[in-house]
């Protein structure tokens, strides 16, 4: 069946939104598949309305935003029931670019999405988490919120309050300039090969914390592993059993990271850094393959 100029054109007009609405949708379930599944089935939404329908819709970016969130909703309680039966800790799918051709690097630009922040958003109920992104990154009217939650505005209100405020008393880090994290990545790959717990010590932020997510299928740390002198250790332990291991510094999220091959015993996986005070104030180790399959790991080819 030949494809009408009016469906090329609505066509095209999605896909300018696209980037956009990827960017919502990760941003919400902190997941690349659903991220990409969201966005398709609001295609199909939009494709299966009728031209009368599709003409009353006065602001296509913003009724496809509130379209996403919607779809997000029901992955996110999906996701909550997982988690109750997940091994060890919790980590979001990490969203890996190569610059600025590539496509989603409209994406990992916004601040939001950077590692620190969506961990934050993952401690919040997928109400509170859709009407605090929704409202304050995408300024999504809370009328049509509550509409997408199936709740009042008053109590959509308080959940996107209830989030901000759960975002505010975490304060993550801000990002900070690439060069920074450069410099510091150096200096913190060099003090690790070394061998030098003082070295190592001494470019860890106090506050620092390691969070490992194997899922119960790959090695890593199973809880939480916090401050500088416990996160050195457990870092300096893994040297000497693992040996000399070298990984390709890579965009994660937007910041710098780095992504490792298997390599021995070790597990192909990404280390996502954060950067606070000039020193390291967060490392999360994302190594559950269910959560990989994306990731153009060195030895793919990629």
């Amino acid at each position: 069946m030949p494809v009408t100029a009016a469906e090329q054109t609505l066509a095209s007009t999605f896909t300018g939104h696209r980037s956009h609405l990827v960017g919502v949708a990760y941003r919400l379930t902190g997941s690349v598949a659903d991220a990409e599944d969201a966005v398709q089935e609001a295609w199909l939404r939009l494709a299966g309305l009728s031209e009368q329908a599709r003409a009353g819709i006065r602001d296509l970016r913003g009724w496809l935003t509130t379209v996403v969130g919607r779809i997000c909703l029901d992955r996110l309680r999906s996701a909550a029931v997982r988690r109750e039966r997940y091994v060890g800790q919790w980590l979001l799918e990490p969203l890996i670019t190569s610059g600025e051709d590539d496509p989603l690097d409209a994406v990992v630009r916004d601040d939001g999405v950077r590692m620190a922040a969506l961990v934050v958003l993952d401690r919040l109920t997928p109400e509170q988490r859709v009407a605090f992104v929704l409202h304050d990154a995408f300024d999504v009217p809370f009328a049509e919120i509550a509409d997408a939650l199936g709740c009042t505005v008053a109590t959509a209100r308080q959940h996107a309050s209830r989030g901000r405020r759960a975002a505010a008393e975490a304060d993550p880090p801000p990002r900070v300039a690439l060069e920074e994290q450069r410099e510091v990545l150096e200096r913190f790959i060099q003090a690790v090969a070394s061998g030098d717990i003082n070295a190592v010590l001494g470019l860890l932020h106090p506050d620092v914390v390691l969070v490992g997510d194997g899922g119960g299928k790959a090695k890593t740390a199973f809880n939480v592993v916090s401050g500088a002198d416990k996160v050195a250790r457990l870092i300096i332990g893994l040297m000497r059993r693992y040996g000399d291991v070298e990984g390709r510094p890579a965009l994660v999220n937007g910041d710098l990271g780095l992504v490792f091959a298997a390599q021995g015993e070790l597990t192909p996986r990404v280390e996502a850094l954060v950067v606070r005070d000039g020193k390291v104030a967060g490392l999360y180790d994302m190594s559950n393959p269910d959560k990989l399959g994306h990731v153009p790991f060195p030895d793919s080819g990629a």
